[in-house]
């Protein structure tokens, strides 16, 4: 212990995403450090690099889909739309890059193989694909909550003779234009997907295997009195978002559902399905539709109610129509159930019309039934919050492996740090809150710079959480997750779109405000939870 430690840089960032890009502007630009930014893509942007499939965008509403540290970069940075299509989040996070001068210590098309820890230096080795290898002393993972992609395991998939992609890693030379085109998941990326690829397929098989609540968006052009109009008000927006529940620019409901008349219920349903949004409608429309079976029960029929009205044929109607719980992340798309009444569109029910295999030609079901196609687009989701962590060859103390740790499911120290990975951080790691991300990113970049900061200022060597803290907080999201429905519904939330993944609660459930509130606590109680060793103590070990 004690050992004289020379690093190649101060910290090194995996990942140039919403969370990287901000953590490499804090850290360099506002702390001073040294910093390297690895990137395994060619660009910066992360899962808005890599998800470039038609119809991808934020659900997010776009004045809050945007970092709002910089008062200079909210005002000078217009929008055209309510919501951002994939290339207009890119656009924005590389005008943030070079606005910052970020580009020259982010070194892109170079993946991040593994991390360990030496306990002799307290530096950490970061291997690269390219057989490099580099000392830091801080590591912060940007790794991505939604990047890690899930391929399933479906017989015959090698032997498509058409073009088989995932969305997660769509090739810019893909049109779909008059193709007979496959989809298989109607998740978030399924239904954006659908809706766009209906419009230009010649035809499109959408493989379904469980129903949607989906609810509209309300996209529109937003014009240029209104972009300014939003801008005047941003101090009182992001006041208003940095103490909100879901982060998502608009005020949660205080009213109970069952509290009402069922005609006022409708009333606001309606209302909140004619203003857009999906958590608009979760938490905008009654305070208790994530936590009270009655009032997830009002909401549920409403939107069967519209999937009903909407889509034309019956059976169609059936098979699109949800029996379980509205518990999973809620969903809003432009016409999503109307895209079902076009000729060109069929829906297959894989729980009733299972697949068998991928053939050369197409996609053969149980049924006997071969589905020709020219492209099967898998928009089967992510190996969400965890997958990246574990694909890595990522060792803290004694050389054991991430995995090690997380046998029953992954845990950490308030979604930001892991017992046994000194000076390791995370952004959006596992129970990190259930929001609007980018502000979520922020609260955790500007928590962990302020720790590094501490710890440069004081001369701290090493930072860990303690095995009390960790399994606290672990303790703490669990309660908070079985205080809702969502542990109910077979969901990405909890690593159910995994086979064989062990479910398991990965989020912070309590909300933004919360979750701020308790990071200024453990801040402001002398970092609480973490073991602090500094260069004196460790020299007398």
């Amino acid at each position: 212990m004690g050992t004289t430690r020379t690093a190649d840089v101060d910290a090194i960032v995996v990942g140039a995403g919403f969370g990287g890009i901000y953590m490499l502007h804090k850290l360099r630009n506002e702390l001073g450090l040294t910093v390297t930014a690895f990137e395994k893509g060619g660009g910066v942007g992360g899962t808005w690099y890599f998800n470039k499939y038609p119809g991808a965008k934020s659900d997010t509403e776009g004045f809050v889909y945007r970092y709002s540290f910089d008062e200079g970069l909210l005002q000078d940075y217009d929008w055209s739309t309510r919501y951002l299509d994939q290339p207009d989040v890119l656009a924005y996070l590389e005008h943030v890059v070079e606005r910052f001068d970020l580009a020259r210590d982010i070194r892109l098309n170079t993946e991040v193989t593994g991390a360990a820890f030496d306990e002799d230096t307290d530096l950490w080795r970061v291997t690269l694909a390219t057989g490099e290898a580099l000392t830091c002393r801080y590591l912060v993972n940007a790794l991505g909550l939604l990047a890690k992609t899930n391929i399933p395991d479906i017989p015959g998939l090698d032997s498509f003779a058409g073009r088989a992609v995932h969305t997660n890693a769509w090739p810019d030379d893909l049109d779909i234009t008059g193709k007979r085109v496959g989809v298989i998941g109607t998740g978030s990326t399924g239904c954006q997907f659908i809706v766009a690829a209906a419009k230009t397929a010649g035809h499109l098989t959408v493989f379904q295997r469980s129903p949607q609540y989906s609810v509209p968006s309300g996209n529109r052009p937003v014009d240029k009195a209104e972009v300014e109009r939003t801008k005047a008000e941003f101090p009182a927006i992001w006041d208003q978002v940095r103490g909100s529940v879901v982060a998502f620019g608009f005020e949660e409901s205080g009213v109970e559902a069952m509290s009402v008349s069922e005609d006022e219920r409708r009333r606001v349903f309606q209302e909140n399905w004619d203003k857009g949004n999906g958590f608009r409608f979760m938490f905008g429309t009654f305070n208790d539709i994530a936590t009270n079976p009655e009032a997830n029960a009002a909401a549920a029929a409403f939107i069967r109610s519209k999937i009903a009205e909407i889509v034309e044929d019956p059976e169609t109607a059936r098979k699109l129509t949800p029996t379980d719980l509205y518990a999973k992340r809620p969903l809003c798309n432009e016409g999503y159930y109307e895209t079902y009444n076009r000729d060109n569109v069929e829906l297959v029910s894989i729980k009733e019309n299972p697949i068998e295999a991928v053939t050369p030609a197409g996609v053969r079901t149980a049924d006997g039934v071969e589905h020709e196609l020219d492209v099967l687009v898998l928009a089967t989701g992510f190996d969400a919050v965890d997958g990246n962590y574990r694909s890595m060859d990522l060792r803290g103390r004694g050389g054991r492996h991430i995995d090690e740790h997380w046998t029953d499911g992954p845990t950490s120290y308030l979604g930001v740090s892991k017992v046994g990975f000194p000076n390791m951080f995370m952004i959006l790691g596992p129970n990190g809150p259930f929001t609007n991300l980018p502000p979520s990113i922020e609260a955790q970049v500007d928590w962990i710079g302020g720790l590094i900061a501490e710890a440069e200022r004081t001369g701290v060597r090493t930072i860990e959480p303690t095995s009390e803290a960790e399994a606290g907080w672990t303790a703490t999201c669990e309660e908070i997750a079985n205080a809702t429905l969502f542990p109910q519904a077979d969901s990405w939330i909890f690593g159910a779109n995994i086979p064989g993944k062990r479910n398991a609660v990965m989020f912070y459930m309590a909300g933004h405000g919360a979750y701020r509130t308790k990071l200024g606590e453990v801040a402001d109680a002398g970092y609480q939870g973490f073991e602090l060793t500094r260069d004196s103590e460790a020299a007398a070990v």
